[in-house]
């Protein structure tokens, strides 16, 4: 053994050392004799290459190989049983499989399989085609994507009905929706109402937006499974239900053979709201995630109608309550015109705190009023409409005003004590008496209101000096009486503090005031009523420049004079300006 021998031999530290010469030679002879040993038998077991058809038969794709001349030389056994046209030693495009003649990856459908192939060169003009099973793989995507899409239907058909306010443009809406994700045709019934039930229908148009019609039917006269729905059952025959559906006239451009139908109730709060018929045409079956998307469509539709049914029907009460609280216009009496003016602080409920009407007495003469109760909105409404019940049952047992105006606080006294309430009312009411000149008489009785205003014949404004205590707060209130007569062609001005009080001009917080009515109705005097009435309402308007403000009530009473007298129309509003008054409004 010699230092070249075990140069770089590595002594176990890390280190690389070569022996001295003289330790080497110090070894034994008989180490040296190992370099002389016959070498090792190969291992051929384990050196062995397998063949390659063997691995590939275990692959998961697929393989089909072909020379140069397009000739199968080799066919996998998975390649075997996905395209078993093909054939070993046979040209590839005598199999007739189009996806292996191109020049690029393909995907197709092949004995109701989903195959993938994709061409691999070879050295030497050869080719490999591996061949992938993906049936599986895209059924699972196309689930996702389907559900995927069925849950953005979903979504935005909750969107589209979200917030529905009117049962036939939320029943149109449901009609539109269904078509064409869930239906060629849909047909949606509401239940029936006085015995009538009304349908719409949406047919699918290519290329276009659905087209919607609607119509009326007698209840007797649904088809049976519409009848079936209704009771909140599904029909379980689907033939009978297509021939139904069509004898109907429900299902135009649709034909019966092969078409597929089914009805599914809408959920209502009781019983089903409606039913939903949709139908498609041949070959655009329903499966079961159809059958479910319908199902989850109807309980969406079911709630938006619903919903609507139940605000149609509040509103409907609503509207009911609103004119029964609603000023009723003062009834027609001998030699007098009326004039009236209302505005609700809250305008989308039209009702509020002021009143006023009248009522005829039997001797000819005439009751009539206006006021206004403490608060705003429906509690307010509601006491003025228990208030001029009051009014409308004392008249006929008292028709002096200040006595009738003291019989109606202990009325109403009575009222706000039992149900606990501090509801109070300020008012005018007084009682009208025609003369055979056609002039008035006016006994007036105050609690607590604002002064009513004369417009005289000569041009002049008088306020009437009126005063008395609120209504319903105390037993033996003080009323305030007075009696004013009215020339032929004067008027009385009657209105509530929702006048005076408004808030407007350039701050926008300063009030309308007493000087500004006054100014307003100058040059007035021979305005018929109604439009004195309106002309109030109308600068006050002006005034708050759309700003809140409180109820706003004019009553106009005019003596229309002598039978015959022609009757003058509205002119020209002159501009306001100062007139001799024998009275100044109180600030």
């Amino acid at each position: 053994m010699t230092a070249a021998d075990v140069r770089g031999s590595d002594p176990g530290d890390g280190r690389i050392s070569t022996p001295s010469a003289a330790r080497a030679s110090a070894w034994p002879a008989a180490v040296s004799m190992t370099s002389a040993l016959p070498p090792l038998a190969p291992d051929h077991e384990v050196t062995a290459v397998p063949d390659w058809s063997e691995v590939v038969e275990h692959f998961r794709e697929g393989l089909i190989v072909c020379d140069a001349e397009g000739v199968v030389r080799h066919v996998s056994p998975v390649a075997e049983r996905l395209v078993p046209e093909v054939v070993a030693g046979e040209v590839l495009a005598a199999a007739g499989v189009a996806p292996l003649s191109g020049d690029g990856p393909a995907e197709f459908t092949h004995h109701r399989r989903r195959l993938r192939v994709r061409p691999v060169p070879l050295s030497f003009a050869r080719r490999c085609w591996y061949v992938e099973d993906v049936t599986e793989s895209v059924s699972r995507a196309d689930a996702l994507l389907a559900e995927r899409a069925r849950s953005l239907f979903l979504a935005v058909v909750g969107e589209k009905l979200g917030n529905p306010l009117h049962p036939d443009r939320a029943a149109a809406a449901v009609a539109r929706l269904a078509v064409p994700t869930i239906a060629d045709v849909a047909v949606l019934v509401l239940a029936p109402r006085s015995g009538r039930a009304r349908w719409w229908r949406s047919t699918r148009v290519d290329d276009e937006a659905p087209a919607v019609d609607s119509g009326v039917l007698p209840a007797a006269a649904l088809p049976a499974a519409i009848e079936a729905g209704l009771s909140g059952t599904e029909p379980h025959a689907l033939d009978w239900l297509v021939e139904q559906a069509a004898e109907a006239g429900w299902l135009p451009g649709l034909d019966v053979p092969g078409a597929t139908a089914r009805v599914v109730p809408l959920p209502g709060r009781e019983a089903p709201a409606g039913v939903l018929l949709v139908a498609r045409r041949a070959g655009r079956w329903y499966d079961q995630a159809d059958v479910d998307l319908v199902r989850a469509f109807a309980a969406r539709a079911g709630a938006a109608l619903t919903t609507a049914m139940l605000y149609r029907d509040q509103a409907e009460v609503a509207d009911t309550l609103q004119a029964s609280l609603l000023p009723v216009e003062p009834a027609a009496a001998s030699g007098v015109q009326w004039g009236t003016a209302y505005r609700p602080a809250q305008a989308g409920l039209r009702i509020g705190g002021d009143f006023y009407g009248s009522h005829r007495l039997a001797d000819g003469g005439s009751v009539f009023f206006l006021g206004d109760v403490s608060g705003k909105g429906v509690e307010a409404a509601v006491f003025t409409g228990q208030l001029r019940q009051c009014l409308h049952a004392l008249h006929r047992v008292e028709s002096q005003p200040g006595r009738l105006l003291k019989l109606l606080n202990d009325a109403l006294l009575e009222t706000t004590q039992a149900h606990g309430q501090g509801r109070f009312a300020t008012m005018v009411l007084g009682v009208t008496r025609p003369h055979r000149d056609g002039g008035l008489t006016l006994t007036l009785a105050g609690g607590g209101h604002l002064p009513p205003l004369v417009l005289r014949e000569s041009g002049e404004v008088e306020v009437v000096p009126l005063s008395g205590m609120l209504i319903g707060v105390v037993p033996d209130p003080r009323i305030g009486e007075t009696t004013v007569h009215l020339a032929p062609g004067e008027t009385c001005l009657l209105y509530s503090d929702g006048v005076t009080e408004a808030r407007g001009g350039w701050r926008g917080d300063e009030q309308f005031g007493a000087d500004r009515l006054l100014n307003a109705v100058t040059g007035c005097h021979r305005m018929p009523a109604p439009a004195l009435a309106e002309r109030i309402e109308q600068v006050t308007c002006d005034w708050l420049a759309h700003g809140d403000h409180d109820d706003i009530a004019v009553l106009a009473l005019r003596a229309t004079g002598p039978a015959g007298r022609a009757t003058r129309h509205l002119h020209a509003v002159p501009e306001p300006r100062n007139a001799d008054r024998s009275r100044e409004l109180p600030a």
